[in-house]
């Protein structure tokens, strides 16, 4: 006797957390790659505190998306001075 899919126990449990774990996978390496890319942007416009954009940008997403998108918009209003 075999069950769909759905009907195995704790299956819809299993799937859900399958899926939080993508997605927080999915935005750690979006953290990271964010982290690199003001860090490297920084640095080759030469900044002097391209570290401390980096560790900052690093910091926000550690905290969540929007702090981090938050991080990075700053440094773009930063940089145009």
């Amino acid at each position: 006797m075999s069950l769909p899919l759905l009907q195995v126990p704790g299956g819809p449990e299993l799937i859900i957390v399958g899926l939080i774990l993508v997605i927080g996978l999915v935005l750690f390496v979006a953290g990271l790659a964010a982290t690199y890319w003001v860090y490297t942007d920084a640095k080759n416009r030469g900044n002097d505190n391209a570290a401390v954009w980096g560790v900052l940008t690093l910091l926000g997403f550690f905290v969540g998306l929007v702090p981090g998108l938050l991080v990075v918009a700053a440094y773009f209003v930063a940089g145009r001075e």
